[in-house]
């Protein structure tokens, strides 16, 4: 296994008994990712009847690590950050991608691979970050402010990214927005990542004229640094991990701050006695799984975008998509976002 992306497991055929094996140390995640015997009664039928029409129909399966454990487990061929799976995406040989994560994401996908058909098996795929602006609003900004180069979080419409410069992902914005020769920015549209990239840049020496816009992802920005004071005197020795997209006192409290694939690099890399992951507890849960003899602590805070992806609309969407399951963009909106997508790889290879 390659750090920071999973390929699905090779056992494609489940029993009961063998999903129970596979799901039942998973402990962080509530409920929706409780796997009792009976539960995995009912999945594995579904599972192996998914990964038996991905053969047919020469489908991929890429799933983000913030939908829940039985999809990572059972039928993801590809798992990652939005980052990863633009990249597996591009680099793809099926016929058939079902991009499970939010709509935003299988845009890039379609993006990047037109010729394709690409499928979204979730209906309640928005996201509050990348519905907090549309492509019309920053085409305004853009006109308010002409010096800017504008940069974009890849967590963003296809229609934002076609009104933009360059795409950025939490792995990479600090290097890309550091080195854009234009000392006059606008980021959109993530207001506490943005106030992150200016502390960062602030630390480093670097004057930068950095503009945001105001959106926010609900679940980071529900953290606080009271919540790392609190958990740090109730346990010793604890790690505290956290996503970019959080808020900046979270940042300055935290051990560690990276993209959800650095993260998980973080936590494989070191040898710390429990961690305390700060991003949706999907990360905490495959994390517990993949490496069970690593402590997790915490409460789970949910995307309920990301969680709105299921097996049976997975398995639905593969044996009859229905016209809202088939991403199309067009022509002339992805060929500019396209450009920016391929900025930000001129950056980044």
């Amino acid at each position: 296994m390659q750090l920071g992306f999973m390929m699905a497991t090779k056992l494609t055929q489940f029993s009961t008994e063998s999903l129970f094996e596979t799901l039942k140390h998973i402990k962080i995640g509530g409920t929706t990712c409780l796997y009792t015997k009976e539960r995995c009664a009912e999945l594995a039928p579904i599972i192996n009847e998914i990964n038996q029409l991905k053969a047919e129909k020469n489908a991929v399966i890429l799933a983000h690590s913030y939908v829940s454990p039985d999809i990572i487990h059972g039928v993801a061929d590809h798992v990652g950050d939005s980052y990863e799976l633009a990249k597996r995406a591009k680099e793809s040989a099926a016929d058939t991608i079902v991009f499970t994560a939010v709509k935003f994401m299988a845009e890039t996908a379609k993006i990047l691979n037109p010729d394709k058909r690409v499928l979204m098996p979730s209906q309640f795929n928005g996201c509050s970050l990348a519905d907090s602006i549309t492509g019309e609003q920053v085409a305004t900004l853009r006109a308010i402010h002409p010096d800017h180069t504008f940069v974009c979080y890849i967590n963003t419409t296809a229609d934002v990214k076609a009104n933009c410069d360059v795409c950025v992902t939490s792995s990479n914005v600090y290097k890309i927005i550091e080195e854009i020769p234009n000392d006059k920015i606008y980021f959109v549209p993530d207001r506490l990542m943005a106030k992150n990239v200016i502390r960062h840049l602030e630390e480093r020496g670097i004057k930068k004229d950095i503009k945001y816009s105001d959106g926010t992802c609900y679940v980071h920005e529900t953290y606080d640094a009271d919540m790392i004071h609190y958990l740090k005197t109730q346990y010793d020795e604890l790690e505290v991990v956290s996503h970019p997209e959080c808020p900046e006192d979270v940042i300055a409290a935290s051990d560690y701050v990276g993209s959800t694939s650095q993260m998980i690099k973080h936590v494989v890399d070191t040898d710390k006695k429990r961690y305390f992951l700060l991003t949706e507890c999907g990360l905490s849960s495959r994390l517990q799984l993949e490496h069970p003899k690593k402590e997790f602590v915490g409460s789970c805070t949910m995307c309920k975008y990301m969680k709105s992806n299921s097996l049976i609309g997975i398995r639905d969407t593969l044996k009859s998509p229905q016209p809202h399951d088939i991403v199309n963009v067009p022509e002339d909106t992805a060929k500019k976002a396209l450009d920016c997508i391929n900025a930000m790889f001129s950056y980044v290879g």
